[in-house]
């Protein structure tokens, strides 16, 4: 394994804080990787998680989480927003904020990208409630 740089390891912290479960095992480099795949990862994790996901001066978790649930919603990229989706439930966004965020984006991004979208927070949201409303651990 390569030894993490103290911005790394700061941007693993407040991913952790944030997803409520360790991200290293999902970015560390495995030994089939190139060489340089910690630098894509390190990179990568220390620009979500250490510069954009703290600044909370004007825009706080909450709010940060929810434009991100809307941002990967619009893209279509299922996956992510899954992930998304649970980083604004643990960060006390509601079902219904959600909804209403959805129902916003169907205007200005399409209904048919709104309602793809909408089947992946159904099951989010089911797994949710079966958890006692706690976001699911990733580990």
């Amino acid at each position: 394994m390569t030894e993490h740089t103290p911005d790394y390891t700061r941007a693993l912290d407040n991913a952790e804080r944030i997803l409520g479960f360790s991200l290293a095992p999902f970015v560390d480099p495995r030994p089939s990787e190139p060489a340089n795949a910690y630098d894509f990862t390190r990179i990568a994790t220390e620009h979500a998680f250490k510069d954009a996901w703290p600044r909370t001066d004007h825009l706080d978790l909450r709010s940060r989480a929810l434009v991100s649930v809307t941002i990967t919603a619009s893209l279509g990229i299922l996956e992510p927003l899954r992930g998304q989706l649970r980083i604004a439930l643990r960060n006390g966004v509601t079902k219904e904020e959600i909804v209403e965020a959805f129902i916003q984006m169907a205007v200005y991004a399409g209904v048919a990208r709104a309602f793809d979208s909408y089947a992946v927070a159904r099951e989010v949201f089911a797994e949710y409630d079966e958890a006692g409303g706690v976001a699911r651990d990733q580990s």
